[in-house]
């Protein structure tokens, strides 16, 4: 992702990524190998979109980068992680929060027996200053509207739209400096999707978070995106700017569903035997 240039600020070429992997193994059970040798890179104030294929290495990637690779029985191998000039593989996942990276894991994960005050209240627990933080929810409430209206009720009771943004505003009350999300659009509507994805940008804009973004939906992600790159096999086998990976004939064909005879499903595209040029 060392080619993207971020649409809502500028971002100088020559500046260091804020975060870099660099030749990243990772070994689940001792004997699984999912990372083979991944290299990318994420400049500061970027959007950046992680593609690919179930089983490409893409969940696995943000968890090497947040720490929770040991919930899971994995750790990475060999390679470097560095977000800001520092090494952080293997360093414990609250450690890493509070150098400013929060995970957003797919599927939401909000804590159903608390009402939405209390889950955004549970997203700054690391932080050193507790004062003005009911001013800080009033800042995620701007930005999910929804939440407003819901800040006494139970998580457990809102619809998974709602939870997914409670789970957004929770990742922003830790005050990021990046957000790594899994899979945000997962099982909601449309419309709601484009909601929650002008948002994020609206957020990247406004709070000059960083954001590595998973999606299967690669149409959506590429269009709020600044850069992205597409793994297979736990390696990336191609990256760039995300305008120029939109246009690509491949990528439009394998992850965009459209080719030569028009519009497909994804479905079809997922089962299609990719010719994957970008290996040859």
């Amino acid at each position: 992702m060392t080619e993207g240039v971020r649409r809502g600020a500028d971002v100088g070429s020559a500046a260091p990524p804020l975060l870099g992997l660099n030749n990243v193994e990772v070994l689940y059970d001792d004997v699984i190998l999912v990372l083979r040798g991944l290299s990318l890179e994420v400049k500061e104030g970027q959007i950046a979109a992680l593609l690919g294929s179930n089983g490409a290495g893409k969940t696995t990637t943000l968890k090497a980068i947040s720490g929770l690779l040991h919930v899971e029985d994995g750790e990475v191998r060999d390679g470097t992680i560095v977000f800001d000039g520092e090494e952080i593989q293997g360093m414990d996942a609250h450690r890493i929060v509070e150098k400013g990276i929060f995970q957003v894991l797919e599927g939401r994960r909000v804590f159903e027996h608390l009402t939405v005050f209390e889950n955004l209240l549970a997203g700054a627990h690391t932080r050193g200053e507790r004062r003005g933080l009911e001013a800080e929810t009033e800042r995620v409430y701007d930005y999910f509207p929804a939440l407003a209206a819901r800040r006494g009720q139970l998580a457990g009771y809102l619809s998974g739209g709602e939870q997914q943004m409670l789970a957004l505003g929770r990742a922003l009350m830790a005050s990021p400096r990046m957000m790594l999300l899994d899979e945000p659009s997962l099982g909601l509507a449309p419309m709601l999707v484009e909601s929650i994805f002008t948002t994020l940008r609206r957020i990247n804009r406004e709070e000059g978070v960083t954001i590595l973004l998973v999606e299967q939906n690669a149409r959506i992600a590429l269009s709020v995106a600044d850069a992205g790159a597409i793994m297979e096999r736990g390696r990336v086998v191609l990256e760039g700017d995300a305008g120029e990976l939109a246009a690509n004939e491949d990528v439009k064909e394998f992850y965009l569903g459209l080719g030569d005879g028009g519009r497909r499903s994804y479905r079809d595209v997922k089962h299609y035997r990719r010719r994957k040029r970008w290996l040859s």
